[in-house]
């Protein structure tokens, strides 16, 4: 707590606005974190081992965009509040195949700046544990090892932080700064522009795909030449080249293959990956058929050039004027691209 804030107040605004203690809900008990596959920057740890310390669970996976803009709040929270009780353990539990690759989830965490514990969950051990069913889901526990707030999905963050010093000072803490976290998010993890998104995340692999224009079912699992289409319809999708459309994504066969999208948001990414992993894929983006220039995202330059080199979500486009309806186009230079899901914000 900053000397010239007295605690009084402090404790009487987080109270009014998380409610009183016989307010909150209890949600149960902190379920165990013992069928994890292994951790990252901590020993194992336990609901047991963490009495007395407010608990946040966060569930995650490295690619999924609304987690990416959860991640900010995350560290930040990390930061101020570790010293005074609270322990954040993320819980890794991949979507993708590649995401159970322990070098893939170790190397992201460390780039994307993750210093607290992680779970790592790759057979949905913990995620069962917990009954859960989305990315990003945070939980928050109180010293007293039972549940007491939820959310699910992106934003709340502001009652979250509020929850999270409710549970603290009830803990014991004291000194606590009552202003919220301040973050300056880049790239991926800035927040979407929800007045202007109006496309779907919408994958590629046929076992969820939607708004494929090309799609027929004899055609799965099996190299396909696919010509493209002039025109496509809002939220629709088409590949140009020969691709094999897998359970799991669109796979590149040969060099000089697209994927084409008609969207509309500021942002356009793409779960993309390089098979064998470690390759390097040159690719390039068109927006409208033109290089994107000033809309070009931060995995592009404004030429529209990019490098596949591991597997991940790359940001492609991100609009800075004003949104409007337009065809993203993806042209890789050699075969070998894995193209998952297009995410948009």
């Amino acid at each position: 707590m900053s000397a010239d804030r007295p605690h009084a107040p402090f404790r009487t605004l987080a109270h009014r606005l998380a409610g009183d203690r016989e307010e909150l809900p209890d949600e149960g008990r902190l379920p165990p974190f013992s069928r994890a596959t292994g951790w990252l920057n901590s020993e194992p740890l336990t609901p047991g081992a963490l009495r007395g310390r407010a608990v946040l669970v966060d569930f995650w996976t490295y690619t999924c965009v609304n987690w990416l803009r959860t991640l900010p709040y995350l560290r930040a929270w990390h930061e101020k509040y570790a010293a005074a009780g609270l322990t954040i353990v993320g819980v890794h539990t991949p979507e993708f195949g590649f995401e159970h690759e322990r070098r893939n989830v170790t190397e992201r965490t460390s780039a994307l700046g993750v210093r607290y514990p992680v779970a790592v969950d790759d057979d949905y051990g913990v995620w069962e544990d917990f009954a859960n069913h989305y990315w990003p889901a945070l939980y928050l526990a109180g010293a007293d090892g039972r549940l007491r707030y939820h959310h699910f999905g992106e934003g709340e963050y502001a009652r979250t932080e509020m929850m999270i010093q409710r549970l603290l000072m009830d803990a014991g803490a004291t000194d606590l700064d009552p202003d919220l976290v301040m973050v300056d998010p880049h790239g991926l993890e800035v927040a979407a522009d929800w007045s202007h998104l109006r496309s779907p995340e919408t994958y590629l692999g046929y076992a969820q795909s939607s708004g494929f224009v090309s799609e027929a079912a004899d055609r799965y699992d099996r190299s396909t030449s696919y010509a493209g289409s002039t025109a496509l319809p809002p939220n629709a999708w088409d590949l140009t080249g020969r691709w094999t459309q897998a359970r799991h994504a669109a796979v590149l066969d040969e060099a000089g293959g697209s994927v084409a999208f008609a969207f509309h948001a500021r942002d356009a990414n793409l779960v993309l990956g390089p098979t064998p992993p470690g390759a390097r894929i040159p690719f390039e983006v068109r927006l409208d058929g033109r290089p994107p220039g000033d809309a070009h995202g931060t995995d592009v330059d404004a030429e529209g050039r990019g490098v596949l080199d591991r597997q991940d979500t790359l940001q492609l486009i991100r609009q800075p004027g004003a949104v409007r309806d337009a065809v993203l186009q993806v042209r890789f230079g050699a075969a070998g691209a894995e193209a998952y899901c297009f995410t948009f914000g």
